[in-house]
């Protein structure tokens, strides 16, 4: 038998061996793109501090390979983060963070105009497969953890932004577990919409 297929006979034997030992299979890195503006940029506590920098720090401690970019530029309204949508968006994106925060309306454009972008937004990645979440400043972080401003989060803020959406990503910790402990779910590359 030549030594090529010795090899591959011996390679696939040796995976059909782990599968069946129940270990894990190698995953493809998990590219995450965040989109916002400056609570995204990180506005007053540094991007290293930001919540795509805290979420890739915490994917990568469950044993992700992660890599977050942060695409959130200061001032900016969600036409900007549209404009800039395919340009920061990678063909091997995994999944986009849209926080589209609260300029659009600070700088007097409508509701009804943020609304109709972020649905583009959705609909250009959902067409390219990528999964989109969509977090609220409101919904997600509360009241005491802004700076001065009311607009911006502290680091505590970027924590708790960072924490639901590990959640949002890989799964919710099991029930009755302590808060920050591991999420459950086993393959945070299956897309959820």
């Amino acid at each position: 038998m030549p030594i090529g297929r010795i090899l591959g006979v011996s390679l696939r034997a040796a995976l059909v061996c782990a599968v069946a030992a129940g270990l894990p299979a190698v995953a493809a890195p998990l590219n995450i793109v965040a989109v916002g503006a400056s609570n995204t940029a990180g506005w007053g506590v540094g991007p290293d501090n930001a919540y795509p920098a805290v979420l890739q720090t915490m994917l990568r401690e469950h044993g992700y390979d992660a890599h977050v970019s942060n695409a959130g530029v200061s001032f900016s309204t969600t036409n900007g983060m549209l404009r800039r949508l395919d340009f920061v968006v990678k063909p091997d994106t995994s999944i986009v963070i849209l926080q589209p925060g609260g300029n659009d309306t600070r700088f007097f454009g409508t509701k009804a105009q943020r609304d109709k972008n972020i649905a583009e937004i959705v609909e250009r990645m959902r067409t390219r497969n990528i999964r989109v979440i969509v977090f609220e400043n409101a919904d997600v972080v509360p009241t005491g953890q802004y700076q001065w401003d009311g607009i911006h989060f502290t680091k505590q803020g970027h924590v708790t932004a960072a924490t639901y959406l590990l959640h949002q990503i890989v799964g919710a910790p099991k029930p009755g577990a302590k808060p920050g402990a591991a999420p459950t779910a086993t393959d945070a590359n299956a897309p959820r919409t």
